[in-house]
């Protein structure tokens, strides 16, 4: 006898997400490169929470190419029950605990943050988060972004675990192993006039062959703030104000040992701290940096160009699953099991200057030679 469940499809499943649930008229529309977005909800207070974290991309109907346009929900309720078998997400390498559970559908995939309870499904037809929204807007924020990465992966662009800069006209990516400080070097480097934000933590990268000069490497952002851990904001002056005073003082009283473990994390509004006008979504690459230094090591800090298809080692902190929301062009969803190939990247990344970084952690050294990076063509002072 067939499992009833092996042939549920989308329509079924938002149909019981709806959950008769009606949407508020209009909806907030984002305008990204080669992409617009509608999201609707029933949540007046979520659709304001969402306008001002996307402020920057936020567009009117009439800029909006509506023959283009993909469509978003988001429901405010209770933690939806559907009463189907999830199998877990596998984490990745030096992650515990279950983050993400999933279930196939004949036509999509739907998942399960298993913290939250929140529920999303992903098909060519349907977008929806349903659960406590308001209360994991952080969720709801990368779910809508999840659409805008299906949509770079599918033209082509690799997906890397790194932050991005901009600066002369020109992109550098920044990765690292986890707990690297990629995202507070960054912020070290922001801290520069002429230096604007590219991304946090997913920079996607393609070689383009169309160029006047010869093939270039594009490196493109996504519209997500940097979450930052309470050490970086207490380590750098334009972000103290970000955790609230009686917070900081208690922090202040830790090692950074301590500091480093504590799971908090904390939004960066690149505008607000920054200024205006310092984000970009797309840059020619002009190098990658790999930090691979280390907290307990008393070597001198130290940035040396490396060959990733000599040192694959490195490429590991570079290449990045595209996760459980992955929709093929085909509709078909990206498996669990699926292994990452290390030859695109080589081949994409081909002729960009990479270096890494080795020795003690210094924010301000590294800061300092990686912004010569963008000053001078030819490499290193």
């Amino acid at each position: 006898m067939t499992d009833p469940q092996s042939r549920l499809s989308a329509n079924v499943i938002a149909e019981r997400l709806a959950g008769g649930q009606a949407l508020l008229p209009g909806g907030l529309l984002l305008g990204l490169d080669d992409m617009t977005l509608r999201v609707r909800s029933n949540s007046a207070a979520l659709l304001e929470n969402l306008q001002g974290y996307f402020s920057h991309i936020v567009i009117t109907d009439a800029d909006a190419d509506t023959d283009t346009v993909i469509d978003l929900h988001a429901f405010e309720c209770a933690a939806p029950d559907l009463s189907v078998d999830y199998v877990d997400w596998p984490r990745e390498a030096g992650k515990a605990g279950r983050k993400d559970a999933f279930f196939d559908l004949v036509d999509g995939r739907i998942v399960q943050k298993v913290r939250t309870g929140m529920v999303f499904l992903q098909s060519k037809d349907h977008r929806i988060a349903a659960g406590p929204c308001l209360e994991n807007d952080n969720q709801v924020i990368n779910f809508i972004n999840a659409q805008y990465m299906n949509m770079l992966q599918q033209n082509g662009w690799s997906i890397c675990h790194a932050a991005g800069l901009v600066r002369n006209g020109r992109a550098l990516g920044l990765a690292g192993f986890s707990g690297g400080g990629k995202s507070t070097l960054m912020l070290h480097m922001l801290a520069n006039s002429g230096t604007a934000f590219l991304t946090n933590d997913r920079l996607f990268a393609k070689r383009d062959g169309a160029s006047d000069d010869g093939p270039k490497v594009w490196a493109a952002g996504i519209p997500k703030l940097p979450r930052i851990n309470p050490g970086t904001a207490l380590n750098n002056p334009l972000l103290g104000d970000i955790v609230d005073a009686e917070r900081r003082t208690e922090l202040a009283s830790l090692s950074k040992a301590e500091l480093w473990g504590i799971e908090e994390k904390y939004d960066v509004d690149i505008n607000q701290v920054y200024g205006t006008g310092r984000i970009i979504g797309r840059a020619p690459l002009c190098g990658f940096v790999i930090l691979n230094w280390a907290h307990d090591s008393t070597a001198p800090t130290k940035i040396t160009p490396v060959d990733l298809a000599r040192r694959r080692d490195l490429l590991a902190a570079v290449m990045k699953s595209p996760g459980p929301f992955y929709q093929r062009a085909d509709g078909s969803m990206y498996e669990s099991d699926a292994v990452l190939a290390a030859e695109p990247y080589l081949a994409t990344f081909a002729g960009v200057p990479v270096y890494e970084v080795t020795g003690q952690v210094d924010f301000d050294r590294i800061a300092r030679q990686c912004l010569a990076l963008f000053d001078d063509q030819g490499g290193l002072p």
